[in-house]
């Protein structure tokens, strides 16, 4: 059973597989750096992640990183 995130850490869990760093994702989707990090600390929360591998790692798993 998958953990529900939010559209938004769903977007922001895309950008990150895609190798975007946390400034350019906040540049693209006109939110802070700060809301990035928050964003991508609850995703790893949800999903009993431990850093941005793991995450990356997740997102490929499910194809996240090409749509």
């Amino acid at each position: 059973h998958q953990p529900q995130l939010t559209e938004r850490e769903t977007e922001v869990l895309r950008l990150v597989a895609k190798g975007l760093s946390y400034k350019q994702i906040a540049e693209r989707l006109v939110i802070s750096h700060r809301t990035v990090q928050n964003h991508v600390q609850n995703t790893l929360g949800k999903l009993q992640l431990h850093n941005r591998v793991e995450l990356v790692r997740y997102a490929i798993e499910r194809g996240l990183d090409d749509a």
